[in-house]
């Protein structure tokens, strides 16, 4: 696509977008559409909905319009559909609920939120919230997340029910807000005040996993999370003596904050070999034929690409300086300085991070911690296999590997009812594609043939599993 010259324009105002789901491809013999064919008009329809996620204590939602239009596609195939708005006025969430054959297995679910993190338009080719389709891309905030998954479950809770599908088991889709701010207000209000809507459910399925990452021209692999690091996020305060900035200073906070700042940034936590990362590492080995050298793990990070900086990312702990506030004036020393950090930490890890953290720091900086723990399970069982299957009947040679994500999802609250989680929303990528980059990126993009492809094996899929 070539960039724009002029301001990329807004997209139509809402109530039922204006866009291409209006005019939906039907099935052969013009039959109601197949999940596949549908998928890319209502993730197109789903990025028109503007559900910026600005993480403001207590403001109003932006989800309920994006959730409203989920409501009535179910709806409209003949769910008995559950809207809930959830910590906040306009955090809607939408949860329903497909019988399967056997009631007293437990029931698998399927997650996806409707928020996305703020986008500027002046620095997009298009405009973000377009949902426009150009070079065999879909274009906009959310098309990787995860608008795109979003589309892809409803596509095929749709096509289910409408083709009367008995699954081997109950499946709950569950279309929920606040992702991008922990959930908070979103699946974890849900979990802690509406915990019957996941009555009987075991384990989940949501983002990010099933994508591929291609080992040169003959083998993909699908990438499972199978784990995901906890999430910390730091608050750093110093206090110092506030003055004239014409006087000499040894009691400077932002100079003592910025110190402290700069030796957590300069640090390397130590590598860490977690389950997922090890069984990841040995089976590129594997495909590639280049043995791993587990006393340097890091030479095996090249192997996988584009996909280097996201699994590199899973071998230690992070911290990351993402916000530093200090000072009124230029003229004036201020009393206190403020910053604050983003970590991502290892399961089991927490203790230790702790401590270096501490010891970094030094003395004098006041520290508040939040957090939202590890999520870590077997990349085995019934579920794994009936992942690898559906991928290899959609793309035969390929192989299902384990991986740790170093982000945080849904997951997190949903572990908290005894829920096993695994990300997979299946994507086939071209081997080009730094996918990793997409995630809240300028310009971020989707294959149509991925969201196509990613759809006939959730499809699939979800009548095996």
């Amino acid at each position: 696509m070539a960039p724009r010259t002029t301001s990329p324009s807004p997209p139509p105002a809402h109530g039922a977008p204006d866009g291409p789901s209006a005019n939906a491809p039907t099935g052969p013999g013009g039959s109601s559409p197949r999940p596949w064919d549908e998928v890319v008009a209502l993730a197109s329809d789903l990025i028109r909905f503007d559900t910026t996620n600005t993480a403001d204590a207590g403001g109003v939602g932006t989800e309920r319009p994006a959730a409203e239009y989920v409501a009535a596609k179910l709806a409209e195939v003949g769910y008995d559909v559950t809207y809930v708005e959830a910590g906040a006025p306009g955090r809607g969430n939408v949860v329903v609920r497909l019988p399967g054959a056997d009631r007293e297995r437990g029931a698998l679910l399927v997650h996806g939120h409707l928020d996305v993190v703020p986008a500027d338009p002046a620095e997009w080719r298009v405009h973000p919230f377009s949902g426009e389709v150009a070079d065999g891309y879909l274009w906009g905030r959310g098309a990787v997340d995860m608008k795109g998954m979003v589309a892809m479950m409803l596509a095929v809770a749709r096509g289910h029910r409408r083709d009367g599908v008995l699954p081997p088991r109950d499946l709950v889709f569950a279309f929920v807000s606040d992702e991008e701010a922990g959930g908070f207000q979103g699946a974890r209000w849900l979990v802690d005040h509406r915990p019957e809507l996941f009555e009987g459910v075991t384990e989940a399925v949501g983002e990010v996993g099933g994508f591929s990452v291609s080992f040169g021209d003959a083998t993909r692999a699908y990438l499972i999370g199978t784990a995901e690091k906890g999430a910390v996020w730091l608050r750093l305060k110093a206090r110092g003596t506030a003055g004239h900035a014409s006087l000499l200073h040894d009691d400077n906070p932002i100079a003592r904050l910025a110190a402290a700042v700069t030796r957590l940034e300069s640090h390397r936590f130590p590598v860490v070999l977690t389950p997922a990362v090890r069984e990841l590492l040995e089976g590129a080995a594997e495909i590639t034929g280049v043995p791993f050298d587990e006393s340097d793990p890091e030479a095996a990070l090249a192997r996988f690409g584009h996909a280097a900086r996201l699994i590199g990312a899973s071998l230690r702990d992070t911290a990351n300086t993402t916000r530093f506030d200090a000072g009124h004036k230029a003229n004036v020393v201020p009393s206190t300085a403020h910053a604050e950090i983003d970590a991502r930490v290892i399961p089991g890890r927490e203790e230790a991070f702790r401590a270096e953290v501490a010891a970094l720091l030094g003395p004098g900086i006041e520290q508040e911690w939040n957090s939202l723990p590890a999520v870590e399970t077997a990349f085995e069982g019934q579920l794994v296999d009936a992942m690898a299957l559906s991928l290899a009947a959609e793309d035969p040679g390929s192989r299902v590997l384990p991986y740790m994500l170093s982000a945080a999802t849904d997951a997190k609250s949903f572990q908290r009812l005894g829920i096993r989680t695994f990300g997979f929303a299946p994507l086939r990528l071209p081997p080009g594609l730094d996918f990793a980059a997409l995630f809240h990126g300028v310009d971020e993009r989707v294959p149509v043939e991925a969201l196509e492809f990613g759809t006939r094996v959730l499809d699939r899929f979800l009548r095996h599993c």
